[in-house]
């Protein structure tokens, strides 16, 4: 889908750079990746510049946020997971911010994307396979053989094909819930324009936001939690 007017991209045809044009209009969701980043990290910084036993409004804000975070994977997983929080953390704040910024006029959301989506998919799955060698060394194939061997031929493939199931599952879902609503947005806005039909619309994405980056990291914690699990 075309966006009628984005304005990284715009600004990106101000400097008349063409490569630098180019580039914008044929990936512009690195460009608003990268603007998630920065904002990431610059409230990050703001937060933690001056931590104080009695918090600032900001610091307030992330530590509720993180330590929520953080108690709901403990809940999941025990405190093993307390190691792996920072990755689930980060990849939730990402996706949400991510998710969110498609709300404001002249913003594209990253992950709207199946670039976007599919890279953090890809971090999910590799972090998996890293926890389950982690954890349990050279075992780790036991999750992929079955309970018996003489039933290796059959779950081998069967195991495999559901792992790197998860990579579709897990992108595709973001992609295709982000990208719907932003269509949905973009006919709104085209029909309405100044008449705030798509008002309702947009307050209902912040909901859809927050849920689909909270899936996404419930979901990787389900695979994270197995990983970490003895085979049976």
């Amino acid at each position: 889908m075309e966006h009628p007017y984005l304005f990284l991209v715009k600004a990106a045809e101000l400097t008349h750079i063409q490569s630098l044009v180019d580039f914008a209009h044929a990936y512009p969701h690195v460009l608003y990746s990268w603007l998630v980043m920065i904002i990431l990290i610059v409230l990050g910084s703001i937060a933690t510049r001056n931590l104080a036993s009695i918090p600032t409004k900001m610091q307030n804000v992330f530590e509720f946020i993180i330590v929520g975070l953080e108690d709901f994977i403990v809940d999941i997983t025990g405190e093993e997971g307390r190691w792996f929080f920072p990755v689930l953390g980060t990849v939730f704040l990402y996706i949400f911010v991510c998710n969110l910024i498609g709300l404001i006029p002249g913003f594209f959301p990253p992950t709207a994307s199946y670039n976007t989506t599919l890279s953090c998919a890809i971090v999910v799955f590799c972090y998996t396979h890293y926890i389950g060698i982690k954890c349990h060394g050279a075992k780790y194939y036991k999750h992929f053989i079955g309970p018996v061997w003489w039933l290796a031929p059959v779950m081998l493939p069967i195991e495999l094909i559901s792992h790197f199931a998860r990579v579709l599952s897990l992108s595709m879902r973001l992609f295709g819930n982000m990208s719907g609503h932003e269509l949905v947005l973009a006919i709104f806005f085209g029909l309405a324009g100044a008449f705030f039909v798509p008002l309702p619309i947009m307050a209902m994405g912040v909901f859809v936001s927050f849920v689909q980056a909270f899936v996404f990291f419930m979901l990787s914690i389900m695979y994270f939690a197995g990983a970490m699990e003895h085979a049976h």
